[in-house]
């Protein structure tokens, strides 16, 4: 049987739909394909069983192009469906498009290779597989366990609704669980003797929620409640756990707030009799990504627009648009807005006519809004210079971590956008590894506006008393 074809794999990875540190069949999928290609295989890097990374070539520059493949929970959805059914996932939906993700980035390292064989090249390419992107921080214990030490540029994407550089900064974060530890006991026969954790996890989420107040705007809080002690109100629960994720534009800042949660959840087990560990589960810094590595991708990303799309395919689009008010389909107007410049007008007006994205976001490069959420690519662009961009894979107004998003993901629209990324970052790549004076521009940039880096995963993994 002859080699899969790129959209195969990336079709396989939908069904797979596995969640972070799960991705068992999706790293193996992606692994095959690389080995079939001739590039060096090694499984279990950086401490984490489905990471891996696929090697061709020697010396430097060496060019890692970065994959994700993790799905995410709760977000089951049958392909093609334009309205909210439940799929035969088990609540498993790729509803970040990391199955497009990791598939795109393959394709970019397939196209380097290619040339590097041809051309007699030198330099490396590296593809490195990375797990657990939504909630585990793959890269950072990657990076913690020593892999990308010896990397001079990084290069991945992301799927969107639109085309455009990913040049915005991102929030760093931490995410641990609270565990709260009490006694049990009869809830009308003898309440006084019992301790409950469920009120300690509620006391915390209060006092957490008047926290809000007193950090900075841009700051984040979320919480999930996953263990509520059982669901026998007739039992003063002695075990309760809630999981919280913190975020902030700079990872100092997410520290003090961390500090100010845990004092907070010392409190509640005080209020309530009760014992609290704290367990840290992951961090991610703020990403940086490098202006000269960006320059070249937006000079690739021009020279590749050129997506036709049928009738179908637009009818298709337009069902999925059609699912959205307003406010979801103009909610990434604002940034598209400042970026665009003078040639917002028009974006505009084809954003709300229009249901798949046509053309690039200009690129500027003293761009600099932040964007409200997280990735462990920030982390690399602290150690390497990296560059990403977004492809139009969704139709116009799609929001991430939604059922369209995994209902479109298998989409033929999905597949024009995940292999128009993988020939931007396989051509950057080309450009990197034949232009010296390029190569030396973008590590002198970095060098420039170097940042000390410390790792975000600064506790133990096991329970802490607090």
């Amino acid at each position: 049987m002859g080699q899969k074809s790129i959209q195969e794999v990336a079709k396989n990875i939908w069904e797979y739909a596995e969640i972070r540190f799960e991705e068992h069949k999706s790293a193996r999928e992606l692994a095959d394909y690389a080995a079939n290609l001739g590039f060096k295989v090694e499984f279990g890097i950086g401490g984490l069983k489905t990471a891996f990374k696929a090697t061709y070539g020697s010396g430097h520059p060496v060019i890692a192009i970065l994959g994700e493949y993790d799905s995410l929970q709760g977000l089951s959805q049958k392909e093609d469906t334009a309205h909210k059914e439940k799929g035969n996932q088990e609540n498993n939906g790729h509803g970040c498009g990391h199955h497009l993700l990791g598939s795109g980035a393959m394709m970019g390292a397939e196209i380097a290779k290619e040339y590097m064989e041809k051309n007699n090249l030198k330099g490396t390419i590296v593809y490195y597989g990375c797990p657990a992107e939504e909630g585990g921080s793959g890269k950072t214990w990657m990076i913690k366990n020593g892999e990308f030490q010896d990397v001079d540029v990084a290069l991945t994407w992301h799927p969107f609704p639109y085309n455009g550089i990913f040049s915005m900064p991102t929030l760093a974060n931490y995410q641990a669980y609270f565990r709260f530890e009490g006694k049990g006991s009869h809830a009308a026969a003898s309440p006084h003797l019992g301790r409950s954790a469920l009120d300690a996890v509620e006391l915390m989420n209060v006092g957490c929620n008047f926290l809000r107040e007193h950090i900075i705007q841009e700051a984040r809080l979320h919480y999930a409640i996953t263990n509520t002690g059982g669901i026998s109100p007739n039992v003063v629960q002695p075990d309760a756990e809630v999981l919280y994720l913190m975020r902030a534009p700079k990872l100092k800042q997410v520290d003090e707030i961390f500090e100010r949660v845990c004092d907070i959840a010392r409190g509640a087990a005080l209020m309530t009799g009760t014992k609290v560990k704290m367990l840290f589960d992951k961090g991610a810094s703020e990403y940086k990504g490098n202006k000269e590595v960006e320059k070249v991708l937006y000079k690739n990303m021009v020279k590749f627009d050129n997506i036709k799309y049928t009738d179908e395919e637009i009818q298709y689009a337009k069902k999925f648009k059609d699912t959205l008010n307003e406010n979801e389909i103009t909610s990434e107007f604002g940034w598209i807005s400042i970026a665009a410049g003078d040639k917002w007008d028009s974006i505009k007006e084809m954003m709300l006519k229009e249901y798949i994205f046509r053309g690039t976001i200009p690129y500027d490069e003293n761009f600099n809004r932040l964007l409200p959420g997280s990735t462990d690519v920030g982390d690399v662009s602290k150690i390497t210079p990296t560059g990403q961009i977004a492809t139009a894979c969704y139709a116009i107004g799609t929001p991430g971590h939604s059922w369209q998003n995994v209902a479109q993901g298998k989409s033929s629209i999905a597949m024009k956008g995940m292999e128009f990324a993988g020939k931007v970052i396989g051509q950057t790549a080309i450009d990197i590894l034949m232009d010296k004076d390029l190569f030396e521009k973008i590590r002198k940039d970095f060098e420039k506006n170097r940042e000390e880096y410390g790792s975000p995963i600064k506790y133990e993994t096991n329970p802490i008393d607090l």
